[in-house]
């Protein structure tokens, strides 16, 4: 007698085990990191959509710890680059070396860098050199490198998690704009609260370290990250990421006179595939499958802050791009009642 086929899982189940699979994630890493929910649901939500994330922070709030236990939680290859002034990008990438064989005969052999893996770090990547930088671009958007004209496919999945330092801090380098769109969201990681920052003098000073253990794979990640392209997007919430994507180009008509005086330029159609991704990754996350307005406000600032910038005057105003987003989306009539 044949064995009993098993049954296809459907996406409804698979969103619930994915769920299950995020709460086990989460606790894991927060065996060994203290607080930072939301920096860790921003991860989680760039990675499901199969995007890449920038953190920014000053040093000392665990950005690095983080991503290191979520790569072990997630059972990726990791490797991590500590960006420096000196940094080339065949430290990146890898070269090729002339090899002598045993038989006198020389060859060229191709040593690969640390980007051949699932989850690279890119540790305060602007503090390298904008050349070096811009190694990381073709990796990140094709998932691919060339070297000595040879191109050569990356792991599956790929993921950069790049952390820097605030611009303000000396010896760092603005990221080039390209490169910033390349980040499908950008964190800003803040310090902890009172009571976050004793429970951390606490559970940081004793003698137990806790480690974390694997509960998620590689396959699985996949499989969610293909179930998040089926999901449906509803009508009401692309106009809304539409609308609120145009609403800082500063050269729309119907750009409000406040974006007109404080933005230089403005997000690009990179920003709105961006937020059809984040906001069902979102929602996926939750056990939804179909994002809604509020989905859409989540994400409004880690898709559009480093999509856009101030002007001169607006700077000299002190105005903000948080102040500036919460505006508009108290202004759109879909979203002031979300809100």
């Amino acid at each position: 007698m044949s064995p009993a086929k098993k049954k296809p899982i459907n996406d409804e189940e698979m969103a619930q085990k994915l769920v299950l699979a995020y709460e086990k994630i989460k606790a894991q890493v927060h065996q060994v990191i203290v607080g930072q929910d939301a920096v860790l649901d921003q991860l989680l939500i760039a990675m499901l959509a199969r995007g890449h994330c920038l953190l920014e922070g000053v040093p000392g709030l665990a950005k690095t710890l983080m991503i290191r236990s979520l790569a072990q939680a997630i059972e990726l290859s990791f490797r991590r680059i500590q960006f420096t002034p000196d940094l080339m990008p065949a430290d990146i990438l890898g070269s090729e070396v002339l090899e002598t064989g045993a038989d006198g005969s020389r060859a060229f052999k191709f040593i690969e860098g640390p980007i051949f893996c699932q989850l690279l770090m890119a540790d305060e990547i602007n503090r390298a050199s904008p050349r070096t930088q811009s190694a990381l671009l073709q990796a990140m958007q094709e998932r691919q490198v060339s070297v000595s004209g040879q191109t050569r496919d990356l792991a599956k999945p790929f993921h950069v998690l790049a952390t820097q330092n605030p611009i303000e801090q000396e010896g760092t380098y603005p990221l080039p704009e390209a490169q910033l769109d390349r980040f499908l969201v950008r964190i800003d990681v803040g310090y902890p609260d009172l009571a976050t920052e004793r429970e951390i003098l606490q559970a940081t000073t004793g003698e137990a370290e806790d480690s974390v253990t694997n509960v998620f794979s590689a396959e699985e990640l996949l499989a969610a990250q293909t179930l998040l392209r089926r999901m449906p997007v509803g009508e009401g919430v692309m106009e809304s990421i539409l609308a609120l994507v145009r609403a800082f180009r500063p050269d729309e008509a119907d750009a409000s006179e406040r974006v007109r005086e404080s933005v230089a330029w403005g997000p690009g159609p990179r920003a709105s595939q961006a937020f059809m991704l984040t906001v069902r990754a979102r929602a996926l996350l939750q056990g939804r499958l179909a994002p809604d307005l509020s989905d859409v406000i989540a994400m409004a600032k880690p898709v559009l802050k480093h999509r856009m910038a101030l002007n001169f005057a607006a700077l000299a105003r002190g105005e903000s791009l948080d102040g500036l987003i919460e505006a508009e989306i108290a202004k759109s009539a879909r979203l002031k009642d979300v809100a």
